[in-house]
């Protein structure tokens, strides 16, 4: 399975089409007749009020909260953010705003597009903010929820401008939680390996990335950002399996960002090394040679050295370079694991203190 990023090119033709949300309000006796304790017509009664009071909260959660997402244009690709504080910032996708520096955003309350500029991208975790230049009246920062709490089954709300479309809502569930996922390079992401993410069923589409994965409390639990695809069926996108990043994430980034203007503390787990694939003499991939080691780094620390092939961290097979970054996902600054290596024909497993990025 294969993941690419979502936000969309300007020249492509939206396709659209319509669709219904039907309430299943439960069944009933049969002819309407009502039980001799008169418990079937108190059930009866209870169970349309159940269904009007969650659509009730859909509309409340879509009133509160759509007015702090906003479409982002640069000068080929649009895409979604959200607004992060009063003082203008936006947080969005790296991918979004990609190399460019300048963007025209329309927000809830604006007629025109306002203008606004990068603040800055950080691409290993694909995320970015974004500062309009004037900010309008009326303007409203999301809140953002906490990520532990975030449980599969849980309904979720995705908002964004999925094919151009501002202001769409889709529906869904939250279908799995601590997920690593690899971005496709060649799909147009930035190739971050992000962990934790959060799958959901509500459809994410070209546009959508950068905006708001949305519980019932109207908080943000995700920015939405990867929707899988199947190579099976020509790369075409898999329905209902979408991956956000979530929001601990993305305010630790985005607090970063705000406070000092880059980002100094990701929260990756490192090595301190670059490498490279290798393969064996079948020409598949067997590993990761070790190019060079950063001064001081866990793996300088650890005796690892130039030239070293790198074939386990602590209980994962590596063999290319994807494989050593999901492994390092999940894992955290400080964490103690163990890295099994090969020199000159020799295996050797030494234990490493990881760093961080």
């Amino acid at each position: 399975m294969d993941v690419s990023r979502t936000r969309r090119t300007l020249r492509t033709t939206a396709a659209l089409g319509s669709c219904c949300l039907a309430l299943v309000s439960g069944c009933s006796v049969p002819g309407g007749g009502s039980a001799e304790d008169g418990s079937t017509t108190a059930q009866q009664a209870a169970v349309p009020v159940s269904v009007t009071d969650l659509q009730n909260q859909y509309l409340k959660v879509i009133k509160n909260v759509l007015p702090s997402v906003v479409q982002i244009e640069a000068s080929r690709d649009l895409g979604s953010g959200v607004v992060y504080d009063g003082s203008g910032r936006i947080v969005t996708n790296a991918h979004v705003v990609g190399n460019e520096k300048t963007f025209r955003v329309t927000t809830a309350n604006s007629e025109e597009p306002l203008t606004a500029s990068l603040v800055y991208s950080y691409p290993e975790q694909d995320l970015a903010v974004i500062r309009l230049d004037k900010v309008p009246d009326g303007l409203k920062p999301a809140s953002f929820g906490d990520t532990q709490k975030v449980q599969v089954g849980q309904i979720t709300l995705a908002m964004g401008s999925p094919l151009g479309l501002s202001s769409s809502v889709t529906e869904g569930i939250v279908s799995a939680t601590g997920r690593t996922v690899t971005e496709n390079p060649e799909g147009g992401g930035t190739g971050a390996t992000i962990a934790n993410m959060v799958q959901t069923s509500a459809a994410i589409n070209p546009g959508n990335s950068g905006g708001a994965l949305v519980d019932l409390d109207g908080r943000v639990i995700g920015i939405p950002t990867l929707a899988a695809s199947d190579p099976d069926l020509g790369g075409s996108a898999a329905p209902g399996i979408g991956f956000a990043i979530p929001a601990s994430m993305v305010k630790t980034i985005a607090d970063q960002i705000v406070k000092q203007g880059r980002v100094t503390d990701s929260g990756r787990a490192a090595l301190g090394v670059t490498a490279r694939t290798v393969v064996d003499e079948n020409y598949q991939p067997a590993g990761v040679a070790v190019v060079s080691v950063q001064p001081g780094g866990a793996a300088d620390r650890a005796g690892i050295r130039t030239g070293d092939i790198i074939t386990k961290v602590g209980d994962d097979h590596i063999t290319t370079i994807t494989s050593l970054a999901v492994s390092l996902a999940s894992d955290r600054p400080g964490q103690r694991t163990t890295v099994t290596y090969s020199r000159e024909g020799v295996r050797r497993t030494v234990g490493v203190t990881l760093g961080g990025q």
